[in-house]
This record gives structure tokens, sequence and C-alpha cells, in this order.
């Protein structure tokens, strides 16, 4: 009970200022309704916009020890969401076992899929088992053009990802009537928001059913300013000039429905964080003083505790808005 005291006294710090130009509002939390697990940062490709710095020579990855913390933490609070994203998450040598432990409590499990690595070596059966524990598949598809998405993420890949579109197709993702679902991520291209959903939607369907392929809905996100995108707009100059988008973007509205409010980020060290991009730049849970680990959580309500923020959280608040599960405004 002492360490519980000891813990909250570390939320009790105000987000941090950010500087003169506009402060992101404060915000609290309301009830968990997702804990996003990151299986670690391996992956099998190495894109431009990629703000955990994945690729293959990472090898970071989550043990079963902190898995099992993980649904320990879920089995306390209910938690009905379990969001499994990486790096490539299928490539942690849990990543079945986790899925069928988590439909087992039913629990509605989300795989943040690359669709390349479903051709890669030992997962050739990926595209059944995800189909047979009724995962909802949300892959990254940052573009409907072959030029683009082999610009944004390696010669080849687009093919490739078409390809894993099609193995889940063959399973009934994206099929009416299935319930399998499919949606694809867009990101665009460099330093703008993305354009309108409901557009980009139907321009998305109508292209890749050339390829014969389907899916059920498309999810914007915006690029953050953070990492190697960060690193790249620095380079070329333009990291200033983005974020006066985002924050001549920022829709006071969008802050109901920030995905911080109702989600835990869990990095693959057990290390907890309000979102998957504080946890990528090491922001501590509710701007806490320290870092934080699950195993600190298990028996600490986190309601109404107060959200890190900083100058990237405008990327979420800007225009239609932007979260893991798509744009913010109808």
């Amino acid at each position: 009970m002492d360490e519980i005291k000891h813990l909250k006294n570390d939320f009790s710090n105000p987000p941090r200022s950010l500087g003169s130009l506009k402060k992101f509002p404060e915000i609290r939390r309301r009830s968990t309704e997702t804990i996003q697990v990151n299986l670690g940062y391996r992956c099998n490709q190495a894109c431009s916009h990629c703000h955990v710095d994945a690729g293959p020579n990472r090898t970071e990855q989550m043990t079963l020890a902190t898995l099992n913390l993980v649904f320990k933490y879920i089995d306390k609070w209910k938690i009905p969401i379990l969001d499994l994203t990486g790096g490539a998450p299928e490539l942690n040598p849990y990543f079945r076992r986790t899925v069928e432990q988590a439909v087992t409590r039913g629990i509605h499990v989300i795989d943040r899929c690359n669709l390349t690595i479903l051709s890669e070596v030992g997962q050739k059966e990926l595209a059944r088992f995800l189909a047979e524990n009724g995962v909802h598949v949300v892959a990254s598809l940052p573009c409907h053009s072959k030029t683009n998405v082999d610009r944004q993420r390696g010669v080849g890949i687009f093919e490739l990802s078409i390809e894993g579109i099609r193995k889940l197709n063959a399973q009934g993702y994206g099929v009416a009537g299935s319930g399998l679902e499919l949606d694809l991520v867009y990101n665009p291209q460099g330093p703008s928001l993305p354009p309108d959903g409901e557009a980009l939607t139907k321009e998305y369907k109508q292209v890749l059913a050339e390829y014969d392929v389907f899916f059920n809905r498309l999810v914007t996100i915006t690029n953050m300013p953070i990492n190697r995108f960060k690193h790249q707009l620095e380079r070329e100059g333009l990291l200033n000039g983005y974020m006066d988008v985002l924050r001549s973007g920022f829709v006071e509205k969008n802050l109901n429905k920030v995905m911080c409010r109702a989600l835990l980020s869990v990095s693959w060290d057990g290390h907890v964080f309000d979102c998957d991009f504080n946890q990528m730049l090491d922001l501590p849970l509710g701007a806490a003083n320290r870092a934080i680990h699950l195993s600190e959580l298990v028996d600490l309500p986190l309601l109404n505790s107060p959200i890190a923020v900083d100058t990237h959280c405008f990327g979420c608040t800007a225009g239609a808005g932007s979260s893991c599960s798509g744009a913010l405004t109808d």
C-alpha cells in the first residue's frame, strides 16, 4: 500500500508546459478500454515514417513473464480490447500464444499487421491463424500507389502488401458477412494532414478493386513529428513548418476522443505510457517524474489521472484528428 501511495505522488506533477507559442491543454484519463502492447521492435521492414524506428536488426522483444503480467492487469481491470503492435508483432515468439489467451477470455484482439509479414518464412499459416481466432487485422498500406508505397517502405513492398491482402481475403477478411475485419491504414507521404477520409476510402476501394483485393475500412493517421520522421523533416528543413500546420489545425472537440484518454500503452519491457507515441519519447505515464512499470499499476486505479502531453500531441488534434483507430471527427 505504501508503494501505491508513493506512485500516486508520482502522478501529481501537471503535464509539462509547451512553450509560449501555444500550450497543449491538460487532459485526464477516462476508464481504460484498450491495452496496447508493443511486442518488440523487430520488423521485416524499415519504413521512413516509422515512429518506432523498427527494423530487421532490432532485438528488443517482450518476454513471456511480461506478457503474463499484461494478462494479470487485463484480468484485474476487465480490459475489453488487446491491441498488439511492434515492429511486426507476429515476430514475437509468443504472439500466437498471446492471441489464444486473449480469445479464451473473450477479448477483442487487434493485430497491427504490415501485410508483408504474411509472406515471410515461417508465417505461411499466419492468415489462417488470425481468421480462426477472429483477430481484427489493422494493416498498414500508406498509399494505393505502388510508386508511393515503394518510396516510403522499400522496393517491392507494394506487391507484397497486395499479396498479403489476398491471403487475408482468402480467409474471409474484408468479405461481407464473414465477421472478419480488415482495416487498412493510410499515412500522408510528407508533412501534411490526411485528406478527407470518406473520399479517400472510395478512392482506395476503386483502385484496389483493380487488384481484386478488398477491405472493410480505411484508417487515416497523421504522421507524428518524432523519431525517424522528425529526423527526415529536420534534414529537409520542414520541421518548423509542419509543427505550424499541426498547431494551427488544432480542433478543441477532438480532445474528447483522443486515444490516450482510454488507452494504456505497454512497452516491450513492461513500462507503461499514455500512448504509443509517448512510449517512443520516453514520456512517463501520467506526467510522472520517473518511469512506471506495469507491475506497479495492477492495484492502482488510473481514472482521472493526468496525461503526459508535448508538442507532438497536436498531431492527434489537428484537422479531423488522429488515433490508432483513425480520424476523430465524424
